[in-house]
């Protein structure tokens, strides 16, 4: 039973044509409950991305953490005020990228800043624009590294979460992967950790049972939880593109996916098709 769930699991998993690949990090992966940065973790994470640039694939980098640096930088807890959000991420972004750049330019990558809003992807021409940087920036080696423009947002506009925005970035730009790096590592039957719940490793449709698994998020800075990974997930496999969930303190398990192997949760894609936008 368990070397035949295995044979299953290796055989949706594994696919050495991921050459387009979205990866999404979280608040709670890169951010010390003091709002400080986890450096240790962003240096693991860069390695790995900027060894997959290396490689010669097309990777983008979506990142949470401007409001939880912004808040940790101005000793501010717990402000769920929507001004002060934005105030927050318009100091912690600058943040963000400053060590983003500095540790990509230690393995000889570039980056280049991306901050989107709903509008620019559900309206037209703003949608191709957003495709043609993006594909331009990969024509010259550069990583994308995008967040959502917190500062600007208000809620007609807003994806409301990043793990949404990851999909619809992987859906934009017809992305083979998209990787959610989370702190808990896949979906699981319940409480994850708990006794008597599991993970569940392959996840071939997402039905009405999948989804009343998922939970809100419970974080101070962060807007997602599984239930917006859930989401994400519908938008990605829709579109024909694989998604997996795995631990985000171990950035190095992004091999493991690569090589077929499942240290999380894998969403099975479903047919392959051309689509932009987030309709």
């Amino acid at each position: 039973m368990g070397e035949e769930h295995n044979k299953q699991t290796r055989n949706v998993f594994g696919n050495s044509t991921y050459n387009s690949i979205v990866f999404k990090v979280g608040t709670t992966t890169l951010v010390h409950d003091n709002g400080k940065l986890n450096i240790a973790r962003m240096e693991k994470l860069v390695r790995v991305l900027a060894d997959l640039k290396n490689q010669g694939k097309n990777v983008v980098l979506v990142t949470s953490g401007a409001i939880g640096v912004g808040a940790g930088k101005l000793g501010i807890k717990n402000k769920k005020d929507v001004k002060i959000k934005q105030a927050l991420a318009a100091v912690g972004q600058g943040i963000l990228m400053q060590f983003y750049e500095k540790l990509f330019s230690e393995y000889n990558s570039t980056v280049a800043q991306i901050l989107l809003t709903r509008e620019d992807i559900e309206k037209g021409s703003r949608r191709q624009n957003a495709l043609n940087t993006i594909r331009t920036l990969f024509d010259f080696d550069i990583i994308p590294i995008i967040n959502e423009n917190d500062t600007v947002a208000v809620e007609e506009i807003v994806f409301g979460d990043n793990d949404t925005l990851s999909a619809v970035v992987a859906r934009l730009i017809g992305a083979d992967l998209l990787i959610l790096l989370s702190d808990i590592d896949g979906l699981y039957t319940g409480t994850p950790f708990e006794e008597g719940t599991s993970k569940i490793p392959v996840v071939e449709h997402i039905t009405p049972e999948i989804e009343a698994l998922a939970g809100e998020s419970c974080t101070e800075f962060g807007t997602g939880g599984m239930k917006s990974k859930i989401l994400a997930a519908k938008i990605a496999t829709g579109a024909g593109i694989a998604m997996a969930i795995i631990d985000g303190a171990n950035p190095e398990l992004i091999y493991d996916v690569l090589e077929g192997k499942n240290p999380g949760t894998f969403f099975t894609p479903q047919k392959k098709y051309n689509v932009i936008g987030l309709s």
